[in-house]
């Protein structure tokens, strides 16, 4: 009760299957609550999505989304849009078949469930998909792709003349032979644990797809539809509006779940997206098309840039992996050039403001089994500082060029999600226990406090009696705490975040303690 002394109204202590500890990929998270209907709405590691009584924390109603037991979880937030709660997925290291799924608030039945792969009718597309932009439903959009990642292979981009479509059931069709298990598609990842906006004047609702299984590229040839993808849907249908692949035939565990942000200018509405990939992208929001494509930062190597014709990154030779080959130098690392934590716009100033990640990577494709429940990576991997010297970093950007306007280093990466404010204040955490305010426009520091652990929670304010409050949850944690909170040694302990991050120590402690720490402005 924020009128007394932050008192306790009510409590609820989640009861979870104690079986999902060993089947949680990267550390037990959770990434917020939902609200809306007087009802606070929490989705379990467990896959159980629970409303909870707003005023009294009693349960109202629950229902099971993901099942722990094939590796299916859950550690995104659940988000309440009209009268739908909607939920996804994660498990892409265990070989799950991801999806995006909507509840009905009033009792958690379910409205609609939209696989990020598989046939059309279980992805839910149909008529008018990419209607403005046909060739995003491309069949291949690589030549040789059935060789690519073999030596003498080719992932030559094709031009948009070449591409063949529209074609249908591209989820089932891009996952060509010879494949690990018999339809790699059933069990072709494309999580689904980000943040997603809704655009009321369209009723859309948008999303990323992660990375697909598993992560030795050779034994699922072909572009792995519809992985690595942002999606807009109807959000009372679930039926897909446009979709546009960000990385076709992932082969570095770039997993595209990162948000996208929504911003008007000119009279349209435009959807901006930092992927893992170290790209940037910016979309006409209504049909998608895109606007523009360039690397957040001159030291992503996989491609020399996005054809903004046809969509379609050119990558590398030099970046490619293959099984049982140690591809070394591929910038950035599977973390991405940004982890999951929100940037955010400014729409007084027309920039985002987004933490970064400046680690590389080597990258060693293994031979690896499906077993239901059981981890199914097939990589190796070690992580170091970016050419830069640095892990990390934040940085403004012109979302209509994708340009940078200033760039901040950072000693690690920047995990914790950014914050803008009326008085061009930008806040935003860090791994070594800082919470930063900085300026808008020019990215000069101006204030800073080291709250008791890193931080990989999202800056946040509100108001109250008027007065402004900026708040953030500190406490190491993630895919670079959980080797430090475990006391990993070994530098490919936790798909390389052991040894990549192993300087934490000097500045958090282990266990990583949780605290919400609160200002006023």
């Amino acid at each position: 009760d924020l009128n007394d002394n932050q008192k306790i109204v009510w409590s609820y202590f989640p009861k979870q299957d104690p079986s999902v500890q060993a089947v949680l990929c990267c550390d037990n998270v959770n990434r917020g609550l939902g609200f809306g209907d007087g009802k606070i709405f929490l989705q379990q590691n467990d896959g159980m999505l629970v409303a909870l009584d707003a005023k009294t924390g009693a349960k109202v109603w629950d229902v099971s989304n993901t099942d722990p037991k094939v590796g299916a979880t859950n550690t995104n937030a659940p988000h309440v849009i009209k009268d739908k709660v909607i939920t996804g997925c994660s498990g892409a290291e265990f070989g799950v078949r991801c999806f995006l799924a909507a509840y009905n608030i009033k009792d958690g039945s379910l409205a609609w469930k939209a696989y990020s792969t598989g046939p059309d009718s279980e992805v839910l597309i149909g008529e008018g998909f990419n209607k403005d932009n046909p060739h995003y439903s491309a069949l291949s959009v690589y030549q040789d792709v059935n060789g690519g990642n073999k030596e003498g292979g080719s992932f030559k981009a094709l031009s948009k003349d070449q591409l063949k479509y529209p074609v249908a059931d591209l989820g089932v069709k891009t996952w060509l032979k010879p494949q690990a298990v018999k339809d790699g598609w059933q069990h072709g990842g494309g999580s689904t644990w980000g943040w997603w906006p809704y655009d009321h004047k369209t009723n859309t609702v948008f999303y990323g797809t992660g990375n697909p299984s598993v992560w030795n590229p050779d034994v699922r040839p072909g572009d792995n539809k519809w992985s690595m993808t942002i999606f807009a849907r109807d959000v009372d249908t679930g039926m897909a509006k446009w979709g546009y692949q960000m990385t076709p035939h992932d082969e570095w565990d770039y997993d595209g779940i990162n948000e996208v942000i929504l911003f008007d200018k000119g009279g349209k509405t435009y959807a901006w997206h930092h992927d893992r990939n170290g790209f940037a992208y910016t979309f006409e929001a209504n049909t998608g098309s895109l606007v523009a494509a360039e690397k957040v930062h001159p030291f992503v190597n996989w491609a020399t840039h996005v054809d903004l014709k046809s969509g379609i990154p050119h990558k590398l030779a030099s970046a490619s992996t293959h099984q049982d080959y140690n591809a070394k130098g591929i910038c950035p690392a599977a973390l991405g050039t940004k982890d999951q934590q929100p940037a955010a716009y400014s729409p007084r100033t027309g920039l985002v403001y987004s933490p970064l990640n400046h680690v590389c990577m080597t990258y060693e494709p293994v031979e690896s089994k499906y077993i239901a429940g059981q981890p199914w990576v097939g990589a190796t991997l070690t992580m170091f500082p970016g050419p830069d010297g640095v892990m990390g970093g934040f940085a403004a950007y012109d979302p209509m060029t994708n340009k940078a306007v200033w760039y901040n280093k950072e000693k690690f990466s920047a995990w914790g999600g950014a914050l803008t404010t009326a008085s061009d204040l930008v806040f935003y955490g860090t791994l070594d226990r800082w919470l930063k305010a900085v300026d808008a426009q020019s990215g000069k520091e101006l204030w800073k406090f080291q709250v008791g652990s890193g931080v990989i929670g999202n800056a946040f304010t509100y108001g109250h009696k008027g007065k402004q409050y900026v708040g953030v949850l500190s406490g190491i944690g993630g895919w670079a705490g959980v080797a430090m909170n475990l006391g990993m040694t070994n530098p490919t302990d936790a798909l390389g975040a052991a040894g990549g991050y192993a300087e934490l120590t000097k500045y958090n402690a282990a266990p990583g303690g949780g605290a919400l720490n609160v200002f006023a402005l």
